[in-house]
């Protein structure tokens, strides 16, 4: 066989986890846990839910491995898994807050020119729950509105609103940041 048709890294560690070894598994875990924890932490907001989404979600993988056919990257589709881990837990611990517009004006604002990182992420874990879990689906992990309107039971309108809204929160906190 030549070397180019050598199974990768990757198709050996799928192999061994479709044989459902226990070192293939631990393998793939320790290779997807940081980027998938952290998908989970931007949609729940707290560490230790994350990492029961975390947990959940790679039971589900490894229930689910044989379904992996490979038509995306594996790492796009543990993280699809992950990203329905951790709305199942958001439902489950009821953090999904419906749209008030008496609680929440509008006003606009601009982003400021000098915005880290730092400060857009602690704006944006304070958004309440359901207009963060739809901004990070959305502008962190690239979903489109029709898929984050069928992950969440939502109408597609509503995952536009919601991201609306809590773009125009953004604003509002970033601007109190830099007043």
């Amino acid at each position: 066989m030549p070397a180019s048709d050598a199974p990768t890294e990757e198709q050996l560690l799928l192999a061994g986890c479709r044989a459902q070894d226990r070192a293939s598994q631990y393998r793939l875990y320790q290779r997807y846990k940081s980027a998938m924890f952290s998908s989970a932490l931007r949609i729940l907001r707290d560490r230790d839910l994350a990492q029961d989404a975390l947990q959940e979600a790679f039971v589900d993988v490894f229930r689910q491995i044989e379904s992996f056919r490979g038509e995306s990257a594996l790492g796009a589709w543990i993280k699809t898994i992950v990203v329905r881990s951790a709305l199942r837990v958001l439902r489950r611990e009821q953090r999904m807050e419906v749209y008030d517009q008496e609680r929440h004006p509008e006003p606009l604002v601009a982003w400021h020119d000098n915005l880290t990182g730092e400060a857009l992420e602690k704006a944006i874990g304070e958004l309440p729950a359901g207009y963060r879990a739809v901004f990070c689906l959305i502008e962190v992990e690239g979903y489109m509105h029709r898929e984050v309107a069928e992950l969440l039971g939502i109408s597609e309108g509503t995952s536009k609103s919601q991201l609306f809204h809590a773009k125009k929160m953004l604003q509002v906190k970033l601007h109190h940041l830099y007043a």
